[in-house]
């Protein structure tokens, strides 16, 4: 067993100080069977210790109902095994351009601005969860012979908020129930970040990507000792849906890292390795410097321009990072793994069962609901999907615009059956006129809960209400179709047509098909002519594609495909039917 402790200057480890090399790397990003692999690619590049985040929301998607919790167990096992520590980030909150920041969507559709704080009603379910999930934690601390090292409080706090008496909280719950190793916090090097989000007695950490003699200095201004830790070195940055891919220079993000290690700092290095936001759990943002403008969803490659890429291959970041580590490793490095098996060959194939949205809703959809005014996705108990929102247009009456106010975040309209445009917040009244009687179909898609500032738990779909004119329309149907509902038994009782090339399909729907592989491995699929939606491969969703760039393809981990047939199913959102499906290695 070993002793890990907070020094006035350093880390301490049985007494002798030591310097935590780490890097980011998020279990629930990456498919379990490639655990091994990116561990091993993070030792090899010099790294000593990992970083993980736990999304609340994966793990607890109803009250009470727990998903794999022990997931973070075996990532932890797997860190022990591959020679490393770990550091644990269990939130509540944890940001990570992660759907809602991890809470759960049934706890802040109610609670609204009041999570994150010491209301009582956010605090339970904070406590209910915690004394499920960290026995995961405190069974594989360092001083009972396990490898995690250090435990967050909450994640940067001081980004939003000034409740110290919720952080003091958090960090009473953490030893409650059973963290003995030391507490950290983590904010921006900015005063009134780390006024906001640091808490006495606790290990106050900066997060930047450049700057670092600055950023120190003004982290030593709050906390005069202590260890120094980035516990957030930007190498790179995520991408957003209908923008340019972000690339940091791999020269300037080494020449960044050298500084920190300079400085005599331990770093972590966010992210050495980014992953996949599979299963459409991507998170979004709001623009603007104060984070409250239009929506800006996060696409779903977490690659982050990190030194390990998506697929899990080393970059030129990768060998520039791995000359620099190398000078603080204690002995020679490991050689560099090989990589996982790639897909033998290309495949191509088509579709060969087609099922309109409206059928589709009527196998996978929840019950459907009346009431005056729409109710939101979290009132719905939504939390990845879409809804269809049907609402009549009394008449006789001449055209007026229709609209909606509040919407989150897109939809597509329908009028008598007619596709009528696609509205979002930005432009959210139809292009042409609405005369009344009619029968209106709005199918409203989240796109990602924001994750980050002062809009996070702010709910999804129609938030306000339906107008013509200026009047509100009243007696709206609502009914849900949530992703998670796409399972293999439930989606074989989806009445398919047929999906011939010509003519494709004209509107929107799931579409069913097979690859036959030989050589199952690491692929990328792309679906040529598609507009948005979600990709299942053997009942596995890769996440959401969107041809507003600048995702052009869908990794698909070797693990999830077999050899022979492997089946396709695609839900096309805002498109046609595509055609085609491609399979190339990774």
């Amino acid at each position: 067993m070993s002793t890990f402790a907070v020094g006035d200057e350093d880390f301490l480890l049985d007494g002798r100080p030591v310097r935590l090399l780490s890097g980011a790397l998020h279990y629930f990003r990456v498919h379990e069977g490639h655990w091994e692999h990116r561990l091993g690619m993070l030792r090899a590049m010099g790294l000593d210790c990992v970083e993980t985040y736990v999304p609340w929301n994966l793990h607890e998607p109803e009250p009470g109902r727990y998903a794999d919790v022990e997931a973070l167990g075996r990532f932890l096992d797997a860190v022990q095994r591959a020679g490393m520590r770990a550091i644990v980030r269990p939130g509540p909150y944890i940001c990570a351009e992660w759907e809602n920041g991890g809470l759960p969507h049934w706890l802040t559709g109610p609670l609204g601005r009041r999570v994150r704080s010491l209301d009582p009603e956010f605090l339970a379910p904070v406590e209910s969860w915690f004394r499920r999930l960290l026995p995961q934690v405190v069974e594989r601390q360092v001083d009972r012979g396990g490898p995690v090292v250090l435990v967050q409080v909450e994640n940067e706090y001081g980004s939003y908020g000034t409740d110290l008496g919720y952080l003091e909280w958090v960090a009473e719950l953490l030893r409650g129930c059973g963290v003995s190793v030391p507490l950290f916090t983590s904010d921006g090097p900015e005063d009134h970040m780390l006024t906001g989000g640091s808490v006495p007695g606790v290990l106050a950490t900066a997060n930047f990507g450049s700057g670092a003699r600055e950023g120190f200095a003004t982290l030593r201004r709050h906390q005069p000792s202590g260890p120094l830790m980035c516990m957030e070195f930007w190498c790179g940055w995520f991408d957003h849906w209908g923008t340019e891919h972000s690339v940091r220079d791999a020269t300037n993000a080494a020449a960044a890292l050298r500084e920190i290690l300079e400085c005599g700092a331990s770093v972590n290095v966010y992210m050495a390795h980014g992953g996949t936001n599979f299963g459409g759990w991507a998170g979004a943002n709001r623009d603007g410097e104060l984070h409250d403008g239009p929506l800006r969803p996060t696409v779903t490659s977490y690659d982050y321009d990190a030194p390990v890429d998506e697929a899990g291959r080393p970059t030129e970041k990768y060998w520039a990072f791995r000359e620099v580590l190398a000078r603080y490793a204690e002995g020679p490095l490991p050689e560099v793994p090989e990589p996982p098996a790639r897909l033998g060959a290309p495949v191509s194939g088509t579709f060969d069962g087609w099922a309109p949205l409206d059928g589709i809703l009527e196998v996978l959809g929840g019950e459907e609901t009346v009431a005056p005014m729409p109710p939101t996705f979290e009132e719905l108990g939504v939390d990845r999907g879409l809804v269809r929102y049907r609402v009549a247009v009394p008449g006789p009456r001449q055209p007026y615009p229709l609209g909606v106010t509040g919407l989150r975040d897109r939809a597509v309209v329908y009028v008598d059956g007619l596709r009528a445009g696609v509205l979002d917040e930005e432009d959210c009244f139809l292009p042409e006129p609405v005369a009344g009687p009619a029968l209106v179909d709005l199918w409203v898609e989240s796109l990602g809960r924001v994750n980050y500032g002062p809009r996070v738990s702010e709910p999804k779909g129609i938030t306000g209400g339906v107008r013509h004119e200026r009047q509100y329309l009243h007696g709206v149907r609502a009914r849900a179709l949530r992703l998670d509902a796409f399972e293999a038994a439930a989606v074989g009782k989806v009445p398919f047509g047929p999906a011939s090339a010509d003519p494709v399909p004209a509107g929107p729907g799931l579409c069913r098909g097979a690859l036959d592989v030989a050589g199952a491995g690491d692929a990328w699929l792309r679906l040529p002519g598609s507009t948005r939606g979600f990709v299942w491969v053997n009942g596995f969703c890769l996440g959401r594609y969107w041809s507003a760039g600048p995702q052009e393809a869908l990794f698909v981990p070797g693990p999830v495909l077999r050899e022979g047939a492997n089946e396709v199913w695609v839900l096309e959102l805002e498109g046609g039917a595509p055609s085609s499906m491609e399979l190339a290695p990774a």
